[in-house]
């Protein structure tokens, strides 16, 4: 892929990069490049059963409750969830993944492979690192303090474009403003609205979640976040084709998205007042789950010394999903539909 485009916005190399022939998504194992929560450990996968339980009271038990993966991968989550998931509740569970790569041999057959969120599901949609890969436009600042966007060749190579102008600088005005220095950077998370609102959309009643790495208004990274990563590393940002492309998300701008398109469609499901949108640490979002970390009582090894390990196994894996400075530092974003938020205290 390398050596065929010249020097482009950055949103048309990511999509190319990622999303094209020969890219990443399509081409690459992405669980060989980076571990994500779900391959960490299976008490994420637990949680999130935890959760449907939630979504699932708060609607009144419907007949069929849908679980809709977006940005599935192999179908990880999924299979973790189904596998742990109680008779009761697996009964009336409906999978759905969506993904652009195609659907792996092997997947539970109950799980429905799709390349967009089906529409009118009630239950939970849940986009686990997700947005992070959704292409964006880069952007900085030259010596005169004017917001450019940022030119990328396929070896990575960056020069300064045209000045931002109409809904992206209204986006930098709004969302993420910046002070004018030279070499300041940013990233217009437009296309992140817009796919977090249309994943929304197809949400008749229940929950939508978002879970990324992320920043809020007013800490934005005065340097941006556009990384690579490969083989398990951090790596240059080169839209190539072998290697993930990601930035973190402004989960409060898609936070509005999310909500503006919730007070539009009133209360679809009639199962009562949706509340607001908000953004919760991982760890504050999981601890709520039950996944908490605590080490056993060291008396537990006298007694059951076998379920003392055991124990103590899931108390490492639960301590590294909810490390603040790690996977616990991630940003939850809870939008409900047409239901109370089913981790409100």
């Amino acid at each position: 892929m390398a050596g065929q485009h010249g020097p482009e916005g950055w949103r048309a190399a990511m999509t190319r990069a990622l999303y094209g022939p020969g890219g990443f998504y399509l081409e690459q194992a992405p669980a060989a490049h980076f571990r994500t929560s779900v391959h960490a450990s299976p008490l994420f996968a637990r949680a999130v059963v935890e959760l449907l339980r939630r979504v699932d009271a708060a609607l009144g038990e419907p007949g069929e409750l849908a679980l809709v993966d977006v940005g599935a991968g192999r179908g990880e989550l999924l299979t973790g969830v189904l596998a742990a998931a109680p008779p009761e509740l697996a009964g009336r569970l409906r999978p759905f993944a969506v993904e652009v790569a195609d659907r792996p041999a092997g997947l539970d057959p109950r799980v429905v492979w799709c390349a967009r969120p089906p529409t009118g599901t009630v239950g939970l949609l849940f986009a686990n690192e997700w947005l992070d890969n959704v292409p964006l436009e880069v952007v900085e600042t030259d010596r005169a303090g004017v917001a450019r966007r940022v030119l990328v060749a396929a070896d990575g190579a960056e020069r300064l474009g045209p000045p931002v102008a109409g809904a992206e600088a209204a986006w930098l005005r709004r969302w993420w403003p910046l002070s004018g220095r030279p070499g300041e950077r940013a990233e217009i998370g437009l296309p992140r609205d817009a796919a977090w609102a249309d994943a929304v959309g197809s949400v008749a009643g229940g929950l939508a979640v978002a879970v990324d790495y992320a920043h809020l208004r007013a800490d934005r990274p005065a340097a941006g976040t556009l990384t690579g990563y490969r083989g398990g590393r951090p790596v240059a940002p080169v839209p190539d084709g072998a290697r993930d492309l990601t930035a973190h998300v402004a989960l409060d701008a898609c936070a509005a998205a999310g909500a503006a398109v919730v007070a539009a469609g009133g209360d679809p499901a009639g199962v009562g007042n949706a509340g607001g949108a908000r953004v919760v640490s991982q760890r504050a979002a999981l601890r709520a789950l039950g996944v908490r970390g605590e080490r056993p009582p060291l008396a537990l090894a006298h007694t059951d010394p076998a379920g003392y390990l055991r124990a103590l196994g899931a108390a490492g894996a639960a301590a590294e999903l909810t490390d603040p400075a790690g996977l616990g530092g991630f940003g939850w974003l809870l939008q409900p539909v047409g239901v109370p938020d089913p981790l409100a205290d």
